[in-house]
């Protein structure tokens, strides 16, 4: 399935390719969609559900911007699975200044596989063209909203910040003439007086005084004996007769 079509926004390129990058804007504009997670500056992950006539089925897939060329334009494209089948698709989205703002120009391609192609067959192309007039449509209220506050909010800020006033301008005034200051004399360096030093003393010799070597005791000699005294024989008794 193939579609084109463009639609103006009352909004400067600049802002409209913001909006176009931001995932909380498109979470918003993408029919269905349940959630969206941002990786990088260009791949995404979402969740949508879909109704193609008697058949809902809810798809989670990525979403990668590609062929980017700020502001001018890129291409979008997203790809799912579920358990009915799986759906893949894009859109080259070209942005031009117009007077009125910017005109958004699309062209759009998509295709499903699997049993969803088969019991909603017919339904694909209507709803895939209702499901991208109502993300541009979407897109271009929520742009514009975004032009209104941008201006808006630069006097509000203005407002809150205080005034400050300007600083004083010093005039410059030539320089008065400095007067030659009056060197005094150089003092005379004053001779320092030689201190006459004190002769060093001599140093005397200490005297040594020598210890008396200790006295070994003599060794006693064994006391002479003396003689005894020899008693007088007594004088045998003359035996009576």
């Amino acid at each position: 399935m193939q579609m084109s079509d463009e639609v103006i926004i009352p909004a400067s390129r600049e802002t409209v390719w913001r909006a176009l990058n931001d995932p909380q804007v498109l979470k918003q504009c993408i029919p269905g969609c349940e959630s969206i997670t941002k990786h990088s500056d260009t791949e995404m992950e979402a969740r949508v559900t879909i109704k193609l006539g008697p058949v809902k089925a809810g798809f989670k897939g990525a979403v990668t911007l590609s062929d980017l060329d700020p502001p001018n334009g890129y291409r979008i494209s997203g790809e799912g699975k579920s358990m009915m089948g799986g759906a893949a698709g894009g859109a080259n989205v070209q942005l031009t200044s117009v007077p009125e703002g910017t005109k958004l120009s699309y062209d759009v391609d998509a295709n499903v596989t699997g049993k969803i192609a088969s019991l909603a067959a017919r339904f694909i192309d209507p709803t895939a063209r209702m499901l991208a007039g109502q993300f541009f449509e979407k897109f271009a209220e929520i742009a514009a909203s975004m032009e209104e506050k941008a201006p808006a909010a630069a006097p509000a800020m203005a407002a809150e910040m205080p005034e400050i006033a300007p600083a004083p301008v010093k005039v410059a005034t030539a320089p008065k003439p400095k007067k030659p200051a009056v060197k005094s004399p150089a003092k005379k360096p004053t001779a320092k007086k030689a201190v006459a030093k004190a002769p060093a003393k001599k140093a005397t010799p200490k005297k040594v005084v020598a210890k008396p070597a200790a006295k070994k005791p003599a060794a006693k000699k064994p006391a002479a004996k003396k003689p005894a005294a020899k008693k007088p024989a007594k004088k045998a008794a003359k035996k009576k007769r």
